[in-house]
């Protein structure tokens, strides 16, 4: 399948999420309760929702965006050149706009295809569910009311990576130690995005992080199609 699509024809693309406030009790009491509802099963009795609230971030419901980083060929065929670019804002519907504008403008097209590590299963969901939170249209690339499996413009590298195996979860940084991608050292984690966030104030530092996952991810959908790796030289960071 692979060998059919074109990768100037596709939007890598990463996001960082937070819990949407600092702190739990920042949280109306109503979704308090709601928050300890939806967490139960995870928490069990090891621990309790304030506890467990620093990891909120993952449900698009208790946390949002703060960073959505793309990146796209803008040449292939002689000369290869990828952009990548990010959106980010003190305000999540600003950044959402944004990205919307992006896939509108540019990747609406029925040839053109979204690309995440477990993108079906968090990126593009989150993505939506927030846009619907901040009372944005959903883009086409992200509207999947009554659309078949076939029908889905999205391809996840995890996906392709189960082969069929639906249990099985490979993360981004060792898929691109085990196929020799390089990545270079990251300063930070996706568990500590909301301390860099809330309390170091420091966007920059959590755009960075996002856009090396941007390129690793397009690094490995090179790789599963036997394509050479990506330079340097070819990357280029859009401010």
């Amino acid at each position: 399948m692979l060998d059919k699509i074109k990768p100037q024809h596709i939007l890598f693309l990463d996001i960082e999420t937070v819990p949407e406030t600092e702190n739990f009790a920042d949280l109306s009491a109503k979704k308090q309760i709601l928050f300890a509802k939806k967490t139960e099963y995870q928490r069990k009795e090891n621990f309790t929702a304030k506890e467990f609230y620093s990891r909120a971030g993952i449900w698009a419901e208790f946390g949002k965006i703060v960073c959505i980083s793309v990146g796209f060929f803008s040449s292939y065929e002689k000369e290869r050149c990828f952009r990548v670019k990010s959106f980010y804002h003190k305000k999540e519907k600003v950044l959402l706009e944004k990205f919307k504008t992006l896939l509108e403008e540019h990747f609406s097209k029925d040839k053109h295809l979204l690309c995440a590590h477990n993108g079906k299963e968090f990126d593009f969901p989150f993505i939506a569910r927030r846009m619907i939170i901040n009372h944005i249209k959903l883009p086409k690339k992200l509207n999947l009311f009554g659309k078949k499996p076939w029908e889905v413009a999205h391809i996840d590298t995890l996906e392709l990576w189960k082969f069929g195996d639906y249990k099985h979860y490979t993360s981004l940084n060792l898929l691109t130690e085990i196929l020799n991608i390089p990545s270079p050292k990251e300063d930070i984690d996706g568990s500590q995005v909301a301390k860099v966030y809330y309390q170091e104030k420091d966007i920059k530092r959590i755009v960075n992080y996002c856009e090396k996952d941007t390129i690793a991810v397009v690094q490995l959908l090179l790789r599963f199609s036997n394509l050479d790796l990506l330079t340097d030289s070819e990357i280029i960071v859009v401010l």
